[in-house]
């Protein structure tokens, strides 16, 4: 499966949305330190995803996510975390 995403900074008002196919280990890369436009940002916790069987599905949707209707549509989305 693929997913599309939204994390959180825990500590900064700082959203990320991305794609991945382990939803797990693409947060473990985050908060660890292998993104560098997130590392500032790190711990991050996940606010909102979506699965997907097809990677472009997934880039689709993440691209959505990233347009001004798509921040509309996730703004109520993204009240509380997700525990993986």
């Amino acid at each position: 499966m693929f997913y599309a995403y939204v994390i959180k900074s825990v500590s900064f008002n700082y959203f990320y949305k991305g794609h991945c196919e382990d939803l797990k280990m693409g947060l473990k890369q985050h908060n660890s330190g292998m993104t560098a436009s997130t590392k500032p940002y790190i711990p991050f916790e996940i606010v909102y995803f979506e699965e997907f069987a097809i990677r472009e599905e997934a880039i689709k949707r993440e691209k959505y996510f990233k347009s001004a209707a798509g921040r509309k549509f996730l703004k109520p989305k993204m009240t509380s975390g997700f525990n993986l």
